[in-house]
């Protein structure tokens, strides 16, 4: 039997089978499960969920003389119920980045507990709920189209030891993005974030020493990990609610252009975009990512790097609408200008790619640190303009990454 309890009427046994609120509101990635730990119902009291359904076959029941606001034995319809409730409501309204890094940054902590779920699914060969993660991405492309600035620069901050799933969430950020530069209609736009959220699925099954291990990999723990996109497509090629799209990025995004790519050596036109798209995505997140066995690069050096890459690695007419999509000098960049002052680029200018805005706060002339002040490079009265990539590494600014975003990477 199915009821719907006031959340005051939890106890420990009980086993929830969905929230009655959306699903940025209440504290769960998982709808299912038996509440075994004191500090999940004091997690749930302290939410704005004020009603669950607990399933009583599965669970404890209410006490005897307690009755339930609803009950049901349609477990169909409750689930078609909940997920209408937790399907977050629609909003692409433009805002700027300040306003979207408070909201972007809620997305990051539910979005970690998600893709740690279901890496946990994984692993144990349970299915992968595919359904909320479609929530998430939708969440996702929301962020990126009222401000592309906060969503793909805040998943970008990550700590080695979270990097395996945090990098999953800001793939599936920059896919957005990039789908967008590209002008993909709202469907493949969806395709390419969900790609982007699952496409290392696969790395559950690696073994983290191997995964984690602070040196060069041997030969044969490369190939270890090699197997991991043949190992997430063999995850989900059963699930009948993944576009066939969906797999082809988690199952092709280490190919390269020039067919040295693995796992099929797949060449040039015969790599489909959205695996093109992946690739690119990827591979930028990655060098710029904190990892256990090298800083991550800074992202205005990345790109240069990369643009080197599009000879025979990276698709270049795909490269170049990324470049679009987060910038010659992307959120984060540590920047000198023409002025002798450093700063970090806080926001896109995107019909004047090298001129964002920049945060000043520190003077090479004086040798100190000034008064942060911010400078949109695109004005027409500014004379400013960047003269020099900068590397974090060499200045060692302790507050690099809340100067630009209030935020820590330990946040997540």
């Amino acid at each position: 039997m199915l009821k719907r309890i006031s959340v005051q009427q939890l106890a420990l046994g009980m086993h929830i089978d969905g929230f009655c609120a959306p699903w940025m509101d209440h504290p769960f990635w998982r709808n299912h499960f038996v509440l075994s730990d004191p500090k999940d119902i004091e997690r749930v009291l302290a939410s704005s969920v004020l009603e669950v359904w607990i399933d009583t076959t599965k669970g404890l029941d209410v006490p005897p003389g307690v009755e339930p606001l609803a009950q049901t034995t349609s477990a169909e319809a409750i689930a078609q119920e909940i997920l209408q409730v937790e399907a977050p409501a629609r909003d692409t309204t433009p805002t700027t980045a300040a306003v979207e890094y408070a909201r972007a940054s809620r997305i990051c902590v539910k979005s970690k507990q998600a893709v740690m779920a279901m890496f946990d699914s994984a692993r144990s060969g349970q299915p992968v709920n595919t359904e909320l993660a479609t929530l998430l991405v939708q969440e996702i492309s929301d962020s990126v189209q009222r401000n592309p600035d906060a969503m793909i620069s805040l998943a970008r901050l990550k700590t080695a030891d979270n990097y395996t799933y945090m990098h999953s969430v800001a793939v599936s950020a920059l896919m957005v993005s990039l789908a967008l530069q590209l002008q993909l209609d709202a469907e493949q736009t969806k395709i390419a974030g969900m790609g982007g959220l699952l496409h290392d699925l696969g790395k559950a099954l690696t073994p983290s020493e191997v995964l984690n291990k602070p040196a060069k990999l041997t030969d044969a723990e490369f190939d270890v990990i090699k197997a991991h996109p043949a190992n997430g497509y063999d995850m989900l090629v059963n699930d009948p609610s993944l576009d066939a799209m969906v797999l082809d990025i988690v199952l092709h995004h280490h190919e390269k252009t020039d067919g040295t790519g693995y796992p099929a050596g797949l060449k040039g036109e015969d790599i489909s975009l959205f695996a093109r798209m992946g690739a690119i995505c990827d591979v930028y997140d990655a060098i710029t990512s904190d990892r256990p066995y090298k800083k991550g690069w800074d992202p205005s050096e990345a790109m240069r790097k990369m643009a080197g890459w599009t000879s025979g690695h990276l698709d270049a007419q795909v490269f170049q609408a990324f470049v679009k999509s987060v910038g010659i000098y992307p959120t984060g960049s540590l920047v000198r200008l023409s002025s002798g002052r450093i700063g970090v680029v806080t926001a896109q200018n995107p019909r004047a790619l090298l001129k964002p805005v920049v945060k000043v706060f520190f003077s090479t002339k004086s040798d100190m640190r000034i008064p942060p002040v911010l400078i949109n490079l695109a004005l027409p009265e500014c004379k400013e303009k960047i003269t020099n990539r900068e590397d974090p590494q060499v200045w060692k600014f302790p507050d690099l990454n809340p100067l630009w975003s209030g935020f820590e990477p330990s946040s997540w």
